[in-house]
């Protein structure tokens, strides 16, 4: 999503310059106001976008464009992705935002990633796995550099107090995650699951 308000930044700023006179001051110092989420604007910055993207159809294009790609990470099956992706793509064809072509380029080189990422079995809290290698760093760091892998794993193991439950979900502290993850993990260990 960086990568698509870093376009619609650009955009802002081609209609900068290509606008004289009243029609700037609707832009300027809208920068935070456009790259924000509706629903994250304060009281202030709601009326400001609207007013902002009535006075200019080119920058309310290119907000709704943004709006709506943020839905590509909802999809839970690669085939729908794909068919909102090339919905998407289509709807820039006549819109003449060189910045999101180059934007959805981008996203098409990249394709394999974000189909992988539509997999349910993929879409990992990224709080757990930065909290989990937060723990190892901490075991290696009091161990001064451990030489054996299995003695860390060990280590590690200890350190998270795996408990697994029927449903397939493991428990590693107070962090639940799914079962590909746990194997992912701790593949050799088959006490554990």
């Amino acid at each position: 999503m960086r990568h698509l308000g870093d376009a619609l930044d650009e955009i802002r700023k081609s209609e900068y310059r290509r606008l004289v006179g009243r029609d700037r001051s609707y832009i300027k110092g809208q920068k935070y106001t456009l790259l924000s989420r509706r629903e994250n604007l304060t009281l202030d910055g709601k009326p400001a976008l609207k007013k902002l993207l009535a006075a200019n159809k080119r920058l309310h294009t290119a907000y709704l464009l943004k709006e709506s790609f943020g839905q590509l990470w909802d999809y839970n099956s690669e085939a729908w992705a794909r068919k909102f992706f090339e919905n998407w793509r289509a709807g820039l064809k006549w819109q003449r935002l060189q910045p999101y072509e180059k934007f959805a380029d981008m996203i098409e080189r990249h394709w394999d990633g974000i189909a992988a990422y539509c997999r349910p079995e993929n879409k990992v809290a990224l709080g757990f796995v930065e909290g989990l290698n937060n723990k190892i760093r901490v075991i290696q760091r009091r161990a001064y550099g451990l030489r054996d892998e299995e003695y860390l794993r060990l280590k590690i193991l200890r350190a998270c107090e795996t408990i697994t439950c029927a449903a397939g979900v493991h428990w590693i502290g107070r962090n639940c995650v799914n079962s590909w993850v746990f194997r992912l993990l701790f593949v050799n260990d088959r006490s554990c699951y």
